[in-house]
């Protein structure tokens, strides 16, 4: 199952909520990970997007937590909106809150996607063999996704991929491709031997770096076009 949250909320549309949070990554000096809080905002904004969008829902609002001072609210806010207009997403309101009574020793930031969709009897996800698959963009954690910023699919692909028809798309997050397999289906069970590609099936793609496409083999040109070098296939046995 995804990792978000399925409100109806009327006879034809449900609210769709999704989020994410991140933990000594930031500026202050016991961080793990040294980035600007405009990049924390990004990547946390970009897993929320992204499961809300792949579960077929249109991000209306971000609601924000902020637990790394007064003085980084601004360029986490420049973080969200980055990601906002890769998306082509436009009037999406930003809301949240800021701790200003405490200060924490290390950075952490929490954000909510808010989306809508339309009530659809979409039946689960069943697996078949004469489905195709591709990893789009590669797994990274930590550091890796500064020094390897190429290898990270972009939200304007991701976007794009998600506007085909007939396609299951599926962020890949800090469980690894595998786990990840053994959400999308309901009538499969995968090891890591069952899945054959390039990549490291077992390792953490962090804020979510890549995403796994389910697709028919007369889609495979067309969606290899749209993703360019950051299309990995993967082979079930």
């Amino acid at each position: 199952m995804r990792d978000i949250i399925t409100i109806p909320i009327t006879s034809a549309e449900s609210l769709i909520i999704a989020s994410d949070n991140s933990g000594g990554i930031g500026m202050k000096a016991e961080d793990h990970v040294q980035v600007s809080y405009e990049t924390v905002a990004y990547y946390s904004f970009r897993v929320a997007a992204m499961e809300c969008m792949a579960a077929g829902g249109v991000p209306v609002s971000v609601v924000l937590h902020n637990f790394c001072g007064d003085h980084t609210w601004s360029e986490l806010i420049k973080g969200i909106q980055k990601g906002l207009a890769e998306l082509n997403l436009e009037d999406v309101a930003i809301t949240g809150s800021t701790e200003s009574n405490f200060l924490l020793q290390q950075s952490a930031v929490g954000l909510v996607v808010l989306g809508k969709r339309s009530i659809s009897k979409k039946s689960e996800n069943i697996f078949s063999n004469q489905m195709k698959f591709a990893v789009i963009g590669s797994p990274l954690v930590g550091n890796e996704v500064m020094d390897h910023g190429d290898q990270v699919a972009p939200l304007s692909v991701f976007r794009e991929v998600n506007k085909l028809e007939e396609i299951i798309i599926w962020p890949v997050g800090s469980k690894g491709i595998l786990y990840e397999f053994n959400q999308i289906f309901t009538n499969k069970e995968f090891t890591k031997e069952m899945l054959h590609t390039k990549l490291d099936v077992l390792k953490s793609s962090g804020p979510a770096t890549c995403f796994i496409i389910a697709f028919e083999q007369d889609q495979e040109e067309e969606l290899k076009k749209t993703t360019a070098g950051y299309y990995h296939s993967i082979t079930v046995k």
